[in-house]
């Protein structure tokens, strides 16, 4: 589908600010988008919305259609009289710059089963009949995500091929014992995703009114501890003894990694879902439309060919290129959907065939100006490289941010990037990117926010191949200042990006 002439934003709502210890759809959220208006900005970029495992990473959720519960706001609870007063008097002692994981989370899922038990108990005939709703025409994924999460608690939290072997492997009869058992639990879990689902449509309809569309993000592989793996185990390529991924994801070795990168996410059964005409891909795609405007799908280049590793091994070295049905499969979604609302991230080695795939269906690929300057005039990330149709980043969230990106290069690679963009200006390295990348043909523009506040590395989102400390960085309540707004809205209109163009 055309894109527009836009620019916008970059946040996971985790890194909102407010008094709860992690970002959450409250007010903040909605100031967020008031100063995305305000500053003339047309696109608010978020990471995957799902429930998060170990590590708290986005890319790794127990569900691709399901949103994180620890997003939801405890304040429109209090609105909905599920919470009181009382039960909102924390925070003490949580950083405003961090996502307090460790102290939130306990507190934080105490409060949400109270609302959701307060929801189930009481007898508004409208909300009620609004949530059995929700559960009748969400059921393809929501049944097995409320049981697959309620069967995790009861099991200590172990993945799904380590609980008792009649439910791993989805026995009938063990699933009517385990559901009249875990029948609370289950219904938790149910009401969770139905205000998850009420909050987001209102924040995202807050968006669209302000004239604000929202870019979703589906990963290509979802996690193998996931309710997708375990109620679907014939989309995937599993060990039918243990469940264990039988054909692993990941990536081969190159010059970043002699290794490669053993992602461990289990390969899909391409020639399973292309049979059943990707009804799999074709329920996600529905539901990820249902939360967002605009899709960048990750790892584009997996649906052209994906490195696949054999169960057992320790790297990826020892894997193969395998061929997927990519074309197949957007061509089905194409069909189903009509226009497709996709962005491609094309990062990495990309091979005149992914570029193929990807220029069929006019998808937008990704350019990163972090990456424009190291290799000479062929560089395909420099400005005057890019083809309108693409989406230039100063750098996303697996990058450091602009200003430590500037700090950590060589004084001569230093001088190159000063010699392209005329010379360091007043306003900070951060800035003269963010005119860059502005002024560029591209018709999409995304500028992480860490980069509009001019943070250095201690701000970065992710460090990728390494666990622990990342995911939780937070903006302070007062960093988004009008002065930052007027600077970019000046910005975004001299380079035609503004709402009126």
């Amino acid at each position: 589908m055309p894109f527009p002439r836009a620019s916008g934003l970059l946040l996971h709502p985790t890194s909102l600010p407010g008094r709860f210890g992690i970002g959450d759809l409250g007010q903040a959220a909605y100031q967020f988008v008031d100063f995305m208006a305000e500053s003339g900005q047309q696109l608010w970029q978020v990471l995957p919305l799902g429930p998060t495992s170990f590590g708290h990473s986005p890319y790794m959720c127990y569900s691709a259609m399901a949103g994180n519960p620890l997003l939801l706001s405890l304040e429109h609870f209090q609105e909905q009289d599920l919470l009181g007063e009382a039960d909102l008097q924390i925070g003490v002692g949580f950083r405003p710059e961090v996502v307090a994981y460790e102290q939130m989370m306990s507190i934080k899922w105490s409060l949400l089963r109270k609302a959701a038990r307060q929801f189930l108990a009481q007898d508004s005939e409208d909300d009620q009949q609004a949530f059995d709703e929700f559960c009748q025409t969400r059921a393809h994924w929501l049944n097995d995500y409320a049981l697959f999460m309620a069967l995790k608690d009861a099991h200590g939290g172990a993945g799904w091929n380590y609980w008792d072997g009649a439910i791993a492997k989805r026995d009938p009869t063990a699933l009517d014992i385990w559901q009249q058992k875990l029948m609370d639990d289950i219904a938790l879990h149910k009401v969770w995703q139905f205000q998850f689902f009420q909050q987001w449509s209102n924040l995202r309809q807050y968006a669209n009114d302000h004239g604000i569309q929202i870019i979703g993000d589906i990963p290509i592989y979802v996690a193998h501890n996931s309710a997708d793996v375990w109620a679907n185990p014939e989309q995937f390529h599993l060990d039918p003894i243990t469940g264990e991924a039988a054909l692993m994801a990941g990536v081969p070795p190159d010059y970043f990694s002699d290794t490669g990168q053993l992602w461990g996410n289990p390969i899909y059964n391409w020639a399973h879902m292309q049979n059943d005409g990707f009804q799999w891909w074709l329920h996600r795609f529905r539901t990820m439309l249902e939360y967002v405007d605009l899709i960048r799908v990750d790892h584009f280049r997996g649906f052209r060919a994906y490195w696949q590793v054999k169960q057992g091994e320790t790297t990826a070295m020892n894997g193969e290129w395998v061929n997927a049905p990519g074309d197949e499969l957007f061509e089905t979604i194409r069909q189903e959907f009509g226009s497709l609302p996709i962005l491609a991230e094309d990062l990495g080695v990309i091979t005149p065939d992914v570029e193929a795939l990807r220029d069929k269906f006019e998808f937008p690929g990704m350019k990163i100006l972090h990456f424009a300057f190291g290799s000479g005039p062929d560089n395909p990330y420099l400005p005057y490289n890019l083809s309108a149709n693409c989406l230039v980043y100063t750098g996303t969230h697996d990058n450091n941010t602009t200003v430590g990106w500037f700090h950590s290069l060589s004084e001569g690679e230093r001088q190159i990037v000063e010699a392209y963009i005329g010379g360091l200006s007043a306003e900070g390295i951060h800035w003269d990117l963010i005119r860059l990348a502005l002024s560029t043909v591209a018709n999409q523009v995304i500028i992480p926010v860490q980069d509009l506040l001019g943070l250095d590395s201690a701000a970065r989102m992710n460090l990728p191949s390494t666990t622990g400390g990342n995911w939780s960085w937070r903006y302070p309540p007062t960093a988004l200042t009008t002065a930052i707004a007027n600077r970019l809205r000046h910005l975004t209109e001299l380079y035609g990006r503004g709402p009126a163009h």
